[in-house]
């Protein structure tokens, strides 16, 4: 109750007060529990088959923020930032988290219908497997022909190779992302997502594993009335809203 206490502004209210600042306010902190409630509701987010295929390092050591202010070249709203979020992509941890999916729902069977059930162990167990594993890039070209050659005949998934799972886990990661940045917002505290980063040194100065992907750092804190840079812009509606 504390948080939701705290929560000011609607969804809409949220996304719209939502800006990319690039300047935070050095006297106003952040409140650590918060922002880590935040966190919490990134791994809310929508994920392609419930993989879950991230991991989120909340930044609050002095030291760390200089550090990673560094790798991003200095830019304003990693340097003036009082907390860093930085998403991380694991695509490598695929097979654990199909199976903490499979484990999950074991645990409900008593709940699922055998056919649900049987259904959900053949995703885990078959599917998931047949679209992440690879093997020096040889399975996934074969995967790649598979789908093109059945594609002729009958409707197919064809996001198979490796560079499809990769770019499906950072979609993930993204998404979790901005699951941060609008309940960031909702508590009237400020983002900004940067991928102008050195990721090999971000990485080792966050020992991160070596298969590891940087989706984003997200710079945090209360901005300053010149840290939101203009007027919001976007292509009017009707160029990019068609209805079918």
């Amino acid at each position: 109750m504390l948080f939701r206490s705290k929560m000011e502004k609607t969804v809409t209210d949220a996304i719209e007060f939502r800006r990319s600042v690039r300047k935070f306010d050095p006297k106003k902190d952040l409140d650590i529990d918060i922002v880590k409630k935040c966190i919490i509701n990134a791994t809310l987010a929508p994920t392609s088959s419930n993989l879950q295929l991230w991991e989120f390092y909340h930044i609050t050591d002095k030291n760390l923020l200089s550090k990673i202010s560094e790798c991003c070249f200095g830019q304003p709203a990693a340097k003036t930032a009082k907390q860093i979020v930085v998403t991380v992509v694991r695509k490598d941890l695929w097979k654990s988290r199909a199976n903490d999916n499979l484990n999950f729902f074991k645990s409900k069977k008593d709940s699922l219908s055998e056919k649900q059930f049987n259904l959900t162990k053949r995703y885990y167990k078959k599917v998931i497997p047949f679209v992440y594993k690879d093997f020096f890039g040889i399975l996934s070209l074969c995967k790649y022909l598979f789908a093109y050659i059945v594609g002729f005949f009958r409707v197919m998934y064809r996001q198979l190779n490796r560079s499809d799972s990769r770019i499906i886990a950072h979609k993930s990661a993204a998404l979790a992302s901005q699951n941060f940045m609008i309940s960031m917002a909702g508590f009237s505290y400020d983002t900004c997502p940067m991928e102008g980063f050195d990721s090999v040194k971000v990485k080792r100065i966050l020992n991160l594993n070596s298969k590891s992907e940087i989706n984003m750092i997200i710079g945090c804190g209360i901005r300053l009335e010149e840290g939101v840079y203009g007027e919001r812009f976007r292509i009017p509606f009707e160029k990019v809203y068609y209805k079918r």
